[in-house]
């Protein structure tokens, strides 16, 4: 037979061989003794940690005639059957690739039908949040009026994405990660009954980098024995993962705390040398930090997740730093790690990073070593006065300048206006606006264009992508025509992403295409310069405006009107236009 992984070998069979899951598989053990069984269930969590495992041992306990305590015997022929993946009253779904109205339509067909062979009909559907909308709807009538001997498992990573109507006729169960500890014990057993040599520190190393994921320890373990030749040593489990030993990671946190660039860039050029991956490395600096952190408040919970190899270094460490340099040690590697996914160069990342950290931990040694110093109160205050002095000079000299700054205002009033023109600096953007294109709209823009243009809007602006709907989300058609649709931002700086942006231009006019079956061309604006292009419109057009209302005036008896006002009135309507004789 052909090598199976071994998350496959040592997938549970047992609601007692799932590992950190005590609370729900006590809860749906309990359901099956006592028959409380529901219709449909919501199986949550992040990925590796046993929900579509816990949905098999469920459908087999619920099926077996034989189960005891809520836990299926494993032997009957429903259970090996459903183990195997043969029988046909067990159904499993991956909804990552069936998504579609059409599939759910033919669940809800054959659910009327009884079971063949089992107690129970089960659909287990896995990453049911990958479910279109017109999937969730049609499946939503099956889950509230479900008939009997049919349930439902649903499984996902993502439970934020299911509508609320189907998690409400749900029960809903949250698998949590796995702790390292439990993952440790886990492949710890796996390897005493396979008879392997381990490395205990190795495998703590692989159960910290599952990152609470029981199937990633087993993936990476399986990958670890396959290098190691069936051996599983500390070295090799540093190359599989990517991580550094911790001694490392100590001796390069003890050099950029200490202040010392240079040491700490040779330590890391030769943790970037020995090709450990960098996205890894920032992880562990991440995690190193915040133990320290926690350490200094909570020394169990440390001990507890370390599974019990805390060094005297570490402790010593912890002790020394305060904690405001940890959270300045954090921010600016949780900085860093954002930085490094859109990078071919991460070592670069890493370098500047260094010389960040030790920055940092020079501003940390300041403090520390100047308390030792001074045996007692006495001996501190000398250095007090100097630095009060300094910061009384620094406000003295402020003062001075703001008194000697409001008294040149105060003696030039006229003069003070002017001041306000800065504002100006705000719509720099206005001198990009392309009036080119504005202006051939603002002279065929009509007040019903514009009215059919803002009905739509909503249903163009949920046509596109979250990003796309958060730069779009403050703005508004302003002026419309035939010709194209004007488009004005609250932000200028919303404005200027959007004009740069040529994907999302096109994604509007497509949504236009959708909605009124034109594709609009479109022209955006700053909110602010809006109304100042469109007077100066109409003022630079005011001749063309009067010639053509004189060629038009055909009843000397009707009134003249004035061809600006006409033009802005068709532009935005007789309600919007107020005027007023100078």
């Amino acid at each position: 037979m052909a090598y199976q992984a071994l998350y496959r070998v040592w997938r549970p069979q047992r609601f007692e061989d799932m590992i950190g899951q005590e609370v729900i598989t006590r809860t749906l053990k309990n359901a099956i003794t006592t028959n409380q069984i529901s219709h449909a269930y919501l199986f949550a969590g992040p990925r590796g940690t046993g929900k579509t495992s816990a949905a098999k041992i469920f459908a087999k306990a619920i099926n077996c005639h034989h189960q005891t305590d809520g836990e299926p015997c494993n032997e009957c022929e429903t259970c090996k059957a459903i183990t195997a993946g043969t029988l046909n009253d067990v159904i499993e779904i991956d909804a990552a690739s069936n998504n579609g109205v059409e599939e759910i339509r033919d669940i809800r067909d054959k659910v009327k039908y009884a079971p063949t062979v089992a107690d129970y009909k089960v659909y287990i559907i896995d990453e049911v949040h990958m479910l279109s909308t017109g999937a969730f709807n049609a499946l939503l009538k099956t889950l509230e009026e479900p008939p009997a001997n049919v349930i439902f498992i649903l499984a996902t990573t993502e439970p934020h994405k299911i509508p609320a109507t189907i998690i409400s006729r749900t029960q809903r169960f949250d698998f949590k990660r796995i702790a390292a500890s439990d993952s440790y014990n886990r492949m710890i057993y796996i390897l005493d009954q396979k008879g392997v040599i381990y490395d205990e520190q190795a495998v703590k190393v692989i159960a910290k980098a599952a990152e609470g994921g029981m199937r990633d320890a087993l993936s990476i373990l399986d990958q670890a024995l396959s290098f190691g030749d069936n051996e599983i040593t500390l070295d090799n489990a540093l190359l599989v993962t990517g991580s550094v030993t911790h001694e490392l990671l100590a001796t390069y946190v003890q050099q950029v705390l200490g202040g010392d660039t240079k040491a700490a860039l040779a330590t890391l050029q030769s943790v970037l040398e020995a090709g450990k991956d960098a996205e890894r490395f920032t992880e562990d600096l991440i995690s190193y930090a915040r133990d320290l952190l926690l350490y200094q408040q909570a020394p169990q919970l440390v001990e507890e997740a370390e599974m019990g190899s805390v060094s005297d270094d570490f402790q010593q460490l912890a002790k020394q730093t305060p904690a405001q340099t940890m959270y300045a040690m954090i921010n600016e590697l949780n900085a860093i790690q954002q930085q490094m996914r859109f990078t071919t160069h991460p070592d670069v990342y890493l370098e500047i990073l260094t010389i960040k950290l030790a920055e940092i931990g020079r501003q940390k040694g300041a403090t520390p070593t100047a308390a030792p110093a001074a045996p007692n109160a006495a001996a501190a205050t000398p250095s007090a006065p100097a630095a009060s002095s300094s910061a009384l000079t620094a406000l003295q000299h402020e003062v001075d300048q703001l008194k000697s700054t409001v008294k040149q205002l105060e003696q030039t009033p006229v003069a003070a206006k002017p001041a306000a023109k800065p504002r100006v600096t705000k719509k720099a953007p206005a001198k990009e606006v392309n009036l080119a294109k504005i202006y051939p709209v603002l002279g065929a823009a009509t007040r019903e264009k514009l009215n059919q243009l803002q009905e739509v809007w909503p249903d163009v602006l949920d046509s596109l992508s979250i990003t796309q709907r958060a730069v779009m989300k403050v703005s508004q058609p302003v002026a419309a025509a035939d010709s194209g649709v004007i488009v004005a931002f609250d932000y200028a700086f919303l404005y200027q992403r959007a004009t740069s942006d040529h994907e999302l231009t096109d994604a509007l006019e497509n949504g236009l295409d959708r909605m009124i079956g034109t594709a609009l061309p479109v022209v955006f604006v700053p909110k602010e310069d809006w109304p100042v292009i469109r007077k100066n419109y109409l003022t630079a057009h005011k001749d063309e405006l009067q010639n053509n209302h004189a060629g038009d005036a055909e009843q000397p008896a009707k009134p003249a009107a004035n061809p600006v006002v006409t033009k802005a009135e068709e532009l935005f309507g007789k309600d919007v236009v107020d005027v007023k004789n100078d």
